[in-house]
């Protein structure tokens, strides 16, 4: 019977499917009846983490299920090239990645979490069930229209959801409450259970039956969550509410939902016109930076912006005008304007070193150590990120996936975080017992050096079995593997490292930083995909620059890796973690233990614990 409604090409196809099928059926029936048991608890945690659970679960297998398949859709239904596929890809995961910051922001300041997670819910159930929409095809086809819309809608949608489910999880729990961590290592297997099954069943079945059949059952997912979060509002015991009602009042509650829509349209323009995408995050990135040194350089290094020294403070201020200035214009197409960056960049390069030398501080300094590793989490991430790209690409054409539909394997990272993140959380704690555990830089230098062995350890089985043969499935295994405990030595490490360096009154933006690095990498990981493209050139290579260009992204990664290894000394000490106030560093950020699957998942605001 089974075989009259779905038909496989492997074994292990059939067996990957069902035993995602079952394992998310599990975990609905499973929650569900936690969340209806009259009793207010469950396992020692209130039922509206579970309740939570399951949205993310659901939120996640939507946005997973989409995410598998959408490199395939755009190359394979609306016929863009290679190149203009990855670019598209890089753009949109880089707003997903840039729209929290808003998100959170009106939730903080107007909405609360709840009715923000709700509209981000609402859009994102929208957007997923218009991807379904594919038309005839082509970009001739004005369909076409109804998918970019669909795009934005979930850009927009994951902006407002992802940015405050998680601290509603927070907000359950006293700041004292011993059972916190805990709690966030239950939200995050909902997380990687919904992306890991979805990958493998909404790939099949878009891969196999058709994209609206991937498509639509993640839009299902994303209705059948929001369900849940509907339902189970009295579970939530009043929290994610807004502060201040008295804001929302007069109709102002539907002036930022209409906002929220002019997101929508302002994304569903961006993400058709990428080259805007690059220039927002290189100027507001700049400037960002440059924002967040000026304050602990100037501001808090002598009390406040009026005592601080003119001239320095000039200089300053010109330079990054400068900068910022070349930046955007050369993002436009003036690449003489590159050089005007740089003179800027190093005009506020001699400002601080000239700063560093006059007076000692060590809040900048270590703000400086954050922003170096902010800077080595964009290399990371524009190479892991290749995963959804062309690295699903390759798979699918160069690889010998024993019948199994590459779009399955995006699965494969989810499931490794869910056996290895425990391992990771062990052995960092032994480590620590015995005085051995590796500095943060010593850490992020791992992680840029493993991401770039992953690539080199495809590179070297796909040309030991031969270019002109498909690479054995075992490669794609291992990259990400290696991707994964690379991902596993950053992505947690970094969210507690920007906690733990941010003085109190600048530690949301400067964790906003790290996320807007995450944004960054994201659009250099499109970049770095569209050098992959290779149309016209036959298969064989095809497959050949593809591999060219990993070699040698692969070596600049190991290099970065080994560079950032040789300073962290120096940046540790820039750290200064002897005169930290507080050493009970390891549960200052909250969501920290549910880090892993994306740098984001803690939460984009996360409250920190005084």
């Amino acid at each position: 019977m089974t075989e009259l409604i779905f038909t496989f090409d492997s074994a292990f196809e059939m067996w990957a499917f069902w035993t995602a099928v079952v394992a998310l059926a599990a975990f609905l029936l499973g929650g569900t009846y936690i969340v209806t048991r009259p009793q207010p608890e469950f396992a020692g945690h209130p039922k509206g983490l579970f309740l939570l659970f399951l949205a993310e679960m659901w939120e996640r297998f939507s946005y997973y299920g989409m995410r598998a398949l959408l490199i395939f859709y755009l190359v394979q239904h609306w016929m863009f090239s290679d190149s203009e596929a990855s670019i598209i890809y890089g753009a949109y995961t880089a707003l997903v990645y840039i729209t929290p910051v808003v998100g959170g922001y009106l939730a903080d300041r107007y909405l609360g979490q709840r009715k923000a997670v709700l509209f981000g819910a609402v859009l994102l159930t929208f957007g997923h069930f218009f991807m379904a929409f594919e038309g005839s095809g082509g970009q001739a086809d004005p369909t076409i229209n109804v998918f970019w819309a669909a795009l934005a809608l979930i850009i927009v949608g994951s902006g407002f959801l992802k940015a405050n489910i998680s601290v509603i999880v927070g907000q359950l729990y006293s700041r004292t409450d011993i059972r916190r961590d805990p709690a966030y290592t239950i939200f995050y297997m909902g997380i990687n259970v919904g992306a890991a099954t979805a990958s493998i069943i909404c790939g099949y079945l878009g891969q196999t039956y058709g994209w609206q059949y991937g498509f639509g059952l993640a839009g299902i997912g994303m209705l059948i969550g929001l369900i849940f979060f509907v339902l189970g509002k009295p579970l939530l015991l009043g929290k994610g509410e807004p502060k201040d009602p008295a804001k929302l009042a007069g109709g102002k509650e539907f002036g930022i939902y209409g906002a929220g829509l002019a997101m929508v349209a302002l994304c569903w323009a961006a993400i058709q016109y990428q080259e805007l995408v690059g220039t927002v995050l290189g100027a507001f990135g700049g400037a960002l930076v440059a924002y967040v040194l000026a304050i602990v350089t100037f501001q808090m290094a002598y009390g406040s912006w009026e005592a601080a020294p003119r001239v320095p403070f000039t200089v300053y201020l010109a330079s990054a005008a400068v900068m910022i200035i070349g930046i955007v214009l050369a993002a436009l197409g003036n690449s003489a304007m590159a050089y005007v960056a740089l003179v800027g960049l190093a005009g506020l390069v001699a400002v601080l070193i000239q700063q560093s030398i006059v007076k000692t501080f060590h809040e900048r300094d270590r703000i400086f150590a954050a922003m170096f590793l902010i800077l080595t989490s964009i290399v990371f991430w524009a190479l892991f990120e290749q995963a959804g790209s062309s690295l699903n690409l390759f798979t699918d054409r160069h690889v010998d996936t024993e019948g199994v539909n590459a779009s399955m394997f995006q699965s494969i990272n989810a499931i490794y975080i869910v056996l290895l993140a425990p391992l990771f959380a062990m052995l960092w704690q032994s480590l620590a017992r015995k005085g051995a555990e590796p500095s943060t830089p010593m850490k992020f230098g791992l992680a840029v050096i493993q991401v770039g062995l992953g690539f080199l350890v495809l590179v070297w089985g796909a040309e030991s079995a031969g270019v002109n043969v498909p690479t054995p499935v075992i490669f794609i295994f291992l990259i990400y593997l290696l991707h994964t405990t690379g991902e596993l030595c950053l992505s947690p490490v970094g969210l507690s490292a920007m906690n733990r360096l941010s003085p109190g009154q600048i530690a949301s933006l400067v964790m906003g930083t790290w996320f807007f690095a995450s944004a960054t990498g994201n659009f250099a990981a499109g970049l770095i995909a569209a050098a992959t493209g290779a149309e016209g050139v036959g298969e064989t290579a095809g497959k050949q620059v593809v591999l060219d260009v990993y070699q040698t992204v692969g070596l600049y990664a190991v290099g970065i890796g080994v560079a950032v290894m040789v300073v962290s000394p120096l940046i540790k000490k820039l750290m200064h973690l002897d005169t930290l106030q507080d050493d009970n560093v390891g549960d200052d950020l909250e969501g920290q233990a549910a880090a892993g699957l994306e740098s984001q998942e803690g939460g984009i605001h996360p409250a920190t614990r005084g």
